[in-house]
């Protein structure tokens, strides 16, 4: 058995680099896994010789949930793991192969951790029972050599890759009587004017809702002045739901909007929509920021009402400041998706933003808009970053001095070629 050393640990830790903390955790956990595949070969030895004539216990895995200090049950899946990926030897002497050797030696490289051994050799007891030695082999070798570099959904992608080879046929299919799904879907106002959406759904609408929301909740990749997506899960599948309503809200055919993006009323003071400070009325039921209603009055996500000091309307949703549709096609042809450098999303995930806002006397034509996606939008909104039109027609962002002290103007370069 090959000596580990434990890698060294700072004395200041809280003085590490970010590398040096991602390297520090990258060599204990392969050190806390080829010291577990290391325990496996000493558990699965005393298996061979017997715990109850080394130790006067039962079982190994009685004799190691007390030296471990575990559960009967912890202890006994530890045990379970050994022996599956070591070789043992029966009451005879005569030697008992393990059941996956190629992973036990991926694991004592210390590549892959209990979690995905566990999830190998669940694949390979759901194998067909008619199936080859060899098959069974070869199925295991490409299991665990996947697994040295993918996640958990590789594997399981390769298992149906796996059992459609072995079992074109599959099962016999079953003609169970066909059951009225059950989707129940229930919103709601509380008193501090967040909404609160519950549902039920069955099993075929919940998986598709679920593919939805993950294909728009990827975090966003590291951008081009290293910041990461800090989102948490649930915030990100927020963001997810939000673009797929405005998908929705946005198709032609869609009832009561035509395929415009007006969703709710906003009555705001004209000073208030001006500057961007106050509060506006959402629909009559609750408040927003004067500063998201500038935002949300770019695209028409929202039918602005504006008043004046008497409190009388003096535009209520004049179409005519609103992006056309024709406006919206010329738009996803010029910018080709979020115009923000290093903004990989594409047209149907943006809002057209007014460079200079109509609030203000800006013109809705192509040479005062801009597409940009929600988060960059809102970026744009409430940040330090500027955005204008360059000479040849296309948009340009400024940074913030706190990120580039030059300000240096920047593009997106993702969706074209740079010049």
């Amino acid at each position: 058995m090959s000596e580990t050393f434990l890698p060294e640990l700072p004395q200041e830790l809280w003085r590490a680099g970010e590398l040096e903390l991602a390297h520090g955790v990258k060599q204990f956990l392969q050190v806390m896994r080829v010291a577990s595949a290391a325990m496996g070969r000493f558990l699965a030895e005393i298996e061979s010789r017997g715990s109850k004539d080394l130790y006067g216990y039962g079982s190994t895995a009685a004799w190691f949930a007390d030296v471990a200090g575990l559960s009967r049950g912890e202890a006994q899946s530890v045990v379970k793991r050994a022996i599956a990926l070591n070789p043992t030897r029966g009451l005879d002497g005569s030697e008992v192969p393990a059941v996956a050797p190629t992973t036990g030696a991926v694991a004592a490289e210390g590549l892959i951790g209990e979690h995905r051994i566990d999830q190998i050799l669940d694949i390979l007891k759901r194998l067909p029972a008619d199936t080859s030695a060899e098959d069974r082999e070869h199925a295991e070798k490409v299991l665990a050599n996947l697994a040295r570099d993918a996640g958990p959904r590789q594997v399981a992608k390769a298992e149906e890759d796996i059992l459609g080879w072995l079992d074109p046929d599959g099962n016999e299919p079953k003609d169970p009587e066909p059951k009225q799904p059950r989707r129940e879907v229930t919103l709601e106002r509380r008193r501090d004017g967040f909404w609160k959406l519950t549902g039920l759904l069955d099993d075929e609408l919940g998986a598709r809702t679920a593919a939805a929301l993950e294909a728009y909740a990827k975090p966003r990749p590291v951008d081009e002045f290293g910041q990461a997506d800090l989102r948490m899960k649930c915030e990100r599948q927020g963001d997810a739901w939000a673009e797929l309503l405005d998908l929705a809200v946005a198709c032609p055919d869609q009832p009561g909007t035509s395929g415009y993006r007006t969703l709710v009323h906003v009555t705001i003071g004209l000073e208030e929509l001006k500057t961007g400070i106050g509060k506006a009325c959402l629909d009559f039921v609750g408040t927003m920021t004067a500063r998201d209603a500038r935002m949300a009055a770019c695209d028409c996500l929202m039918l602005p009402v504006v008043m004046n000091a008497a409190g009388e309307p003096l535009d209520v949703g004049r179409l005519r400041r609103f992006v056309t549709p024709g406006q919206r096609r010329a738009l996803n042809i010029r910018d080709r998706g979020c115009a923000f450098p290093g903004c990989h999303r594409k047209p149907k995930n943006c809002h057209a933003h007014h460079i200079h806002h109509w609030a203000d006397g800006g013109p809705t034509d192509l040479r005062n808009l801009v597409l940009l996606c929600g988060f960059h939008h809102r970026l744009i909104h409430h940040g330090d970053w500027q955005v204008r039109m360059a000479a040849d027609g296309l948009p340009e962002f400024i940074p913030p001095q706190y990120l580039d002290p030059l300000r240096r103007i920047r593009r997106n370069t993702l969706h074209r070629a740079p010049a």
